[in-house]
């Protein structure tokens, strides 16, 4: 075995310690401090490190009486399991004792350190040069062993129920759907986004017991989605890879709102349209998206999911209170662009897997001003018609055009200063291929009407 030194091992993590302690057979060392582990561990590698035979010697060195203070107290050897066997000892505590040994885990309070503190040793110990990197580097590969022992044995049930995707990004299992149980089954964010979960799927997996301050079960894997291999799900192809095509069904709002029959007619929206509406302030964004998501209402055909990123606290509590969609995430103007970046990229990301199940999803935003530029073009840039699947519309509120958009639908604050209607600016106004949406005299219709506006703004 390599010469082990102090300061190695008191830089080295608990789980190393504890795969070394093991190595070198030292009996109960789970039960130890991490200082008495290491004074273990230094007496049962280096038997003769004091000079005289043991941990502390075979006998306590005379002490000078002109030294004052407490004596010393004489630490007895710990001996190995392995050393007390072939001399014929029994251990103390009998039988029971090895069997405790055995089974007995780290304490749970210490288990996100000691991942920690394992996944940075291998850089400690290649940037000291020392010793340790070697030394540790077996105690490690045991420590995952065992943690990977540990999780199977915990895994000793099979769960199957639906999922139920959370605002957060994680997820429950409901093993009696639709209704909460204590049974429900803790889906993490990670395997979320990993097999591309959505509300309603029907997935099986095993399941370990809760730990310390956990409250609910936790799925170790999932086995299957909707009664395929979810290896089989996952490998297929990815959202940004799947291929589009122009919006080509309009989504019709049937309202008689006069500014809604003017977008409806003259900038038509289509499932897969990235849309964003425009205006100064004060220009009515706000009131016209919830007009629309109010024409949407209940269809079921459309997943809907709206995220509230920098709004006024007075537009959170309308929206939460009347409608007539939830957010699935509400943040004023008062927090941060990272916040208000993860906020939207949560349901951009639940909506793309809808659509990649051949569901159609739409996502409206108020609003994009808040957001990273990059983050803003990135939600903007997922709306799309799936050419072989479902589609991705987005409906998204900002200042102004961010460019890319199929369809732009901009305000005209003057008009909803002096309420008149419709509000719709339709000079700077459009769709994209609106043939597609309303056919060619429709198109034909818009052209000729922006002609008009055109004509008598100028």
């Amino acid at each position: 075995m390599a010469v082990l030194e102090r300061s190695e091992l008191e830089a080295s993590p608990l789980a190393d310690l504890h795969a070394i302690a093991d190595q070198v057979g030292l009996d109960g060392f789970r039960r130890l401090r991490k200082a008495d582990l290491i004074d273990a561990i230094l007496g049962e590698a280096s038997p003769d490190a004091a000079g005289n035979g043991g941990p502390q010697g075979a006998e306590e060195e005379e002490r000078d009486p002109s030294e004052s203070g407490p004596r010393p107290r004489k630490r007895r050897p710990l001996r190995s399991r392995r050393s007390r066997e072939e001399a014929g000892e029994a251990p103390e505590g009998g039988a029971a004792e090895l069997d405790a040994d055995a089974d007995e885990e780290p304490e749970a309070d210490t288990e996100a350190d000691t991942e920690a503190d394992t996944a940075a040793a291998p850089r400690r110990g290649r940037r000291r040069g020392t010793r340790a990197g070697s030394a540790a580097a077996p105690a490690r590969s045991g420590a995952r062993a065992e943690g990977e022992r540990e999780t199977t044995q915990e895994a000793g049930r099979i769960a199957a129920g639906v999922v139920e995707v959370l605002g957060n990004g994680s997820a429950f299992l409901r093993v009696d759907p639709p209704e909460a149980s204590d049974e429900d089954v803790y889906i993490s964010a990670a395997q979320v986004r990993r097999c591309e979960l959505v509300s309603g799927d029907r997935v099986t997996g095993p399941v370990r017991t809760p730990r310390r301050s956990e409250r609910y079960p936790s799925l170790v894997r999932i086995d299957t989605i909707n009664g395929a291999s979810a290896d089989t799900v996952s490998d297929g192809v990815r959202y940004d890879e799947l291929p589009v095509d122009w919006p080509r069904e309009r989504l019709a709002l049937g309202s008689q709102d006069p500014t809604l029959e003017a977008i409806e007619w003259m900038t038509p929206i289509g499932q897969g349209s990235r849309v964003v509406i425009v205006g100064a302030r004060h220009a009515g964004k706000t009131e016209t998206l919830r007009r629309i998501l109010q024409a949407l209402h209940g269809r079921e055909e459309l997943e809907v999911s709206l995220v509230l990123a920098g709004s006024r606290p007075e537009e959170l509590a309308q929206w939460q209170e009347e409608g007539p969609v939830a957010p699935t995430a509400a943040l004023s103007f008062a927090a941060s662009a990272d916040s208000q970046d993860q906020a939207v990229e949560r349901a951009i990301d639940a909506a793309k897997r809808v659509a990649a199940r051949g569901g159609n999803a739409l996502v409206a935003i108020d609003s994009l001003d808040g957001l990273h530029p990059p983050a803003a073009r990135k939600a903007l840039a997922a709306a799309r018609n799936l050419r072989e699947g479902g589609s991705l519309t987005v409906i998204a509120l900002a200042e102004r055009a961010l460019g890319g958009e199929t369809t732009v639908i901009a305000l005209d604050a003057a008009l909803t200063s002096t309420g008149q209607q419709p509000i719709l600016d339709l000079v700077n106004s459009g769709t994209l291929r609106p043939e597609l949406l309303v056919g060619e005299d429709g198109a034909a219709a818009i052209t000729k009407a922006r002609a008009a506006a055109v004509q008598a703004a100028g």
